[in-house]
Order: structure tokens, then sequence, then C-alpha cells
């Protein structure tokens, strides 16, 4: 085999690397420049509803950025992931860069709870040593808050979560800003 060709060859093997190392500086640059709007959160669970103001990620930037590299959570806050359309059920979350556990609740499209995990933080250099949750249902949403936050207060699969800008949901009346 020619120099030039073993030479090729040796690029295409180390693509994914270069490709991973670029999307984790493109992130590192962009990081400091991501906000994230914060809208009121309403659980509604048997007779009680929890409040929360939660961080919305709407575009792939945010959806990344996530809560990386933070320290702690307020008790009633949280992050909402929200998508234009349904999310298969394959679709994942991973604890890349994240110091915090977490409780996710995947929601369907009016806004009920259809899965909850809880989410380990992941210290690993390399994002590829980092485990990955499925929900392993279809999403619209996906809700991040302290881990125990669900099972402390009882919220459980079927209940509902309504946020101010949330188009048709489960609620009875819609959250206000």
């Amino acid at each position: 085999m020619s120099e030039s060709v073993q030479r090729c060859g040796a690029g295409r093997r180390y693509w994914p690397v270069a490709a991973v190392w670029l999307i984790g500086v493109a992130m590192s640059v962009s990081a400091a420049s991501l906000t994230f709007e914060r809208v009121p959160l309403v659980i509604h669970a048997d007779a009680t509803q929890h409040r929360l103001t939660v961080e919305v990620a709407r575009t792939p930037a945010q959806r990344s950025r996530g809560l990386m590299a933070r320290d702690s959570l307020a008790e009633d806050a949280g992050m909402l992931f929200s998508y234009d359309r349904l999310q298969p059920p394959w679709g994942s979350f991973w604890m890349y860069r994240t110091r915090i556990a977490l409780d996710i609740a995947f929601l369907d499209t009016e806004g009920r709870i259809a899965a909850i995990h809880t989410m380990q933080p992941c210290d690993a250099s390399d994002p590829g040593d980092c485990p990955s949750t499925r929900a392993g249902v279809p999403y619209r949403a996906a809700l991040e808050v302290n881990a125990g936050y669900f099972a402390e207060r009882g919220i459980e699969i079927g209940d509902c979560v309504a946020w101010a800008g949330q188009d048709d949901g489960c609620a009875v009346e819609p959250v206000r800003d």
C-alpha cells in the first residue's frame, strides 16, 4: 500500500476523535454565551400543585449544555428540554460534566409524565465513558430536577406538567408568566 493511501486511512481513523474534540471545544466556547429563558412550571399530582421555575432548553446548543458544570440546583428549580417534534423512545440523556444527581421525567405531547429515571453525575474526561439514560417512551419534553424530587413529593407517571408557553397541555388552567 502506498504511503499516501496509508495516511488517508489513518486520517479516517482519527476523524471521530477529532469530531468529538471539536464539539467539546465549540460547546466550551459557546457555553458562556448561552442563556436560558426561565418560565414557571406546575406539576399537578393528585390534589397538590408543585411549583418550579425552570430554564428552558429549546435549541440544540442549549440542550447539549443542559445543567453541565453546575454545583447545585435550587430545590424549586429545574430544566425543561423542549422539542418541536415527538422524540423516539430510544432518545437518551447523558450526564457528561454534570456534577449533581438528577431525576428526569419524560413528558408526552400533552405534558403528562410518561417515564421517570434517576441519573448520576459523570466526571469522566471522555464523554463516551458516561452512561446514557434512554427515555423508553416517545416524548415531547423532558424535565430535570434534583434527584429524589419526584419520589419525595409523590409525583408519578401520569401526573400533569404544565408550563408557561405550552401550546396544548393536560392542565385545566394554563400557567401564566
